[in-house]
């Protein structure tokens, strides 16, 4: 059912003629008859009864002009209210994991709430297990992941910032002085790690056993900020991204430790669904993402 064939039935209704209903509508007599067919056809009932060039309401015409008025009256007070005010409208739903709910999207949320007060944003922190799966189950319109570069089917992504890992700990812990580390410096330590399922948790697993690294303890987290107060007191080893310890890591009381995490690359990434229909919304919000980390974007699809 289409917007110009409830006009078209509107604009009958109250002409009750073909050739002057054509004629207010700027169509030949011929596109009244197929759209009118067009929505019966659709509807299952006949709207009108022909009489000539003339045309008479049934009772299902007269029953569904009621609710066609109200359609035509809220779509033009709709238009009125946006030229009126200019404003962008609708609903936006965001989501990402904790670190990023922290570190990255709020500078990004502040933006778009100023820029376009008439969107209605909601913000919905998810694991990292359930952020693309939130795309595909239609619950997200947007999500931001920290992972490796890399496609993912049926999604539309690119990538918003590369971002650094360290391996942190107290300035007093024993490995803090180390200008150097082996696999083995770290045999019996303790790692505060991020919830399983976590991608540069898994590849940070993944390379320590390829070095064959002794038992180690691990203690497991759900939230960045816990893993780095946890190690700012001493309790362990922690990884985490740059954007989570800058200041902590300024100040002294978290120390780097000399071990390379740049076999793989990471970065925040965002994604959309690509057979979602991009609205003026989510457009906006893809194009303010991409200004609001102008320096470092790269072009869409790289």
């Amino acid at each position: 059912m289409e917007l110009r064939q409830l006009k078209t039935f509107h604009t009958l209704a109250s002409t009750l003629n073909f050739s002057r209903a054509a004629e207010a509508q700027n169509y030949v007599p011929s596109t009244i008859t197929m759209q009118m067919k067009a929505l019966e056809d659709e509807l299952g009932v006949k709207l009108v009864d022909r009489m000539g060039k003339k045309v008479a309401l049934t009772d299902a015409g007269r029953s569904f002009l009621a609710y066609v008025d109200h359609i035509l009256s809220d779509l033009e007070e709709a238009q009125h209210a946006v030229k009126q005010t200019g404003e962008m409208t609708g609903t936006l739903t965001i989501s990402a994991d904790d670190t990023l709910c922290t570190y990255r999207i709020p500078a990004v949320l502040k933006r778009f709430r100023l820029r376009y007060p008439g969107v209605r944003l909601m913000f919905r922190p998810l694991s990292e297990p359930n952020l693309k799966q939130s795309l595909r189950e239609g619950s997200a319109d947007i999500i931001f992941v920290l992972d490796e570069i890399k496609g993912e089917a049926g999604l539309c992504g690119e990538k918003v910032l590369d971002e650094t890992f360290y391996l942190l700990v107290a300035p007093e812990h024993r490995l803090a002085s180390q200008t150097a580390l082996t696999v083995e410096d770290f045999n019996g330590e303790t790692f505060l790690l991020t919830e399983q399922g976590c991608s540069y948790r898994m590849f940070f697993e993944r390379s320590l056993s390829q070095k064959a690294m002794g038992s180690i303890t691990e203690l497991e987290f759900n939230s960045a900020e816990a893993i780095k107060q946890c190690a700012k007191m001493g309790m362990g080893i922690a990884i985490l991204p740059e954007m989570a310890v800058a200041a902590e890591v300024n100040r002294g009381e978290l120390i780097p430790l000399p071990w390379d995490l740049t076999a793989v690359s990471f970065a925040t990434q965002m994604f959309w669904h690509e057979e979602k229909w991009i609205s003026p919304a989510i457009d906006a919000f893809i194009n303010l993402t991409r200004e609001t980390f102008s320096n470092h974007l790269p072009d869409c699809g790289e």
